[in-house]
């Protein structure tokens, strides 16, 4: 920064499965591997390592880090900005661990290995709640007792919301307008956005990133009955209701797979009960759609990103089939094209535009943590 080059690139993904993926990336190599990696400390230290292989790597000492940024999931009320993070910004990342226990833990392990790996740099939190600050009292405020936002803060929130930024900014600089837009990110974690103006209005995540679209492991909106039937009347205890509705739900509670690249291989071998996964999976996408559309008053595009919304040209095609109504058509020639860049999708009948925008959480991160420093 601030040149915006990309020295090096990488990722991990299925933590804690026995078939991880890495992804390592620079100017001269470029790596694959597939093992274990039982949790983000590992993965982290496997991501250090590979930075300073003396044949490989990018750095000679971690002392070349001036700045780690890192996404932290839940900001509660506290956050509404990028930080630097001290021992009391640590402090309130762990206390708000029951509102993301699926994330918040993880992200608090990253800092402190980080601190641990790069000593010399500075620590620097981006939240993912902070982008939704902009929603209206109509939108994030639950219809219970006042006295549980006043005192106790508990609201929609609203989570991806540094991905959620930075396609919206890509969408409206390239429809050249502050348009009426949808965002759609899919991946292990769903959420959708109503941008207008440039700003969030409303988002299917809600006081934790639970509740919304069907996820990889997350029911999404459920009847709270449901909760109390299962403690009062099955013998759950609440936690183990948490664990259900959290980690044994969503596509793979449907399904047995949690990951939808082996769900949608599944349902082309004729597997009903990932069929009926998807189409329900695009049902509430196409629900939400609607809700949307209804709160913006109008609707000029709708993005998807993140891993699914950005390579899954099944889920997107069943997702605007039957959305005449709305404007919305895909083209679906271009539907199978997979690219890098931001492109349309739809059909020239489609008077919504449908894009793909890939998100660069790293680069928004990146420069986020640049700007403070620079400020």
């Amino acid at each position: 920064m601030p040149e915006n080059e990309v020295i090096c690139s990488g990722m991990i993904d299925r933590i804690g499965l026995e078939t991880s993926n890495i992804t390592f990336k620079t100017a001269t190599a470029s790596i694959e591997e597939t093992l274990p990696i039982s949790n983000h400390k590992v993965g982290l230290q496997k991501v250090a390592n590979m930075l300073l292989d003396p044949e490989k790597g990018v750095i000679k000492s971690t002392s070349e880090i001036s700045a780690v940024g890192h996404r932290v999931v839940h900001g509660g009320s506290d956050f509404s900005a990028t930080v630097k993070i001290n021992d009391k910004v640590k402090e309130k990342i762990k206390q708000l661990f029951e509102l993301a226990p699926l994330h918040n833990p993880a992200n608090l392990e990253g800092i402190n290995v980080a601190e641990e790996i790069f000593s010399s740099a500075e620590q620097i939190a981006v939240f993912d709640t902070a982008f939704h600050q902009t929603m209206p009292e109509v939108a994030y405020k639950y219809a219970i007792p006042n006295y549980l936002l006043t005192e106790n803060k508990v609201r929609v929130y609203g989570f991806h919301g540094t991905s959620h930024k930075y396609v919206s900014e890509k969408a409206i600089n390239y429809l050249k307008d502050n348009s009426k837009i949808i965002t759609i990110h899919l991946g292990n974690g769903c959420s959708m956005a109503a941008i207008k103006d440039g700003k969030c209005i409303d988002t299917s995540m809600g006081f934790s990133p639970s509740n919304g679209l069907i996820m990889g492991t997350r029911a999404g909106d459920i009847d709270q009955s449901v909760i109390f039937y299962m403690i009062k009347n099955l013998g759950y205890t609440p936690d183990e209701v948490n664990a259900v509705l959290l980690k044994q739900s969503g596509m793979l509670g449907l399904t047995g797979y949690s990951d939808l690249r082996d769900i949608e291989a599944e349902a082309e071998k004729g597997n009903k009960d990932c069929q009926l996964a998807l189409k329900m999976n695009a049902y509430r996408i196409k629900k939400t759609i609607g809700a949307y559309a209804a709160a913006l008053n109008g609707l000029d595009a709708i993005v998807f990103t993140a891993g699914i919304g950005e390579n899954s040209s099944f889920m997107r095609n069943l997702i605007c089939t039957d959305m005449d109504y709305f404007g919305i058509e895909i083209d679906t020639t271009k539907n199978q094209i997979r690219s890098k860049e931001l492109r349309e999708i739809n059909s020239d009948k489609s008077t919504v535009k449908v894009l793909v925008v890939p998100t660069d959480e790293e680069y928004e991160i990146a420069n986020q943590v640049y700007q403070l420093l620079e400020n």
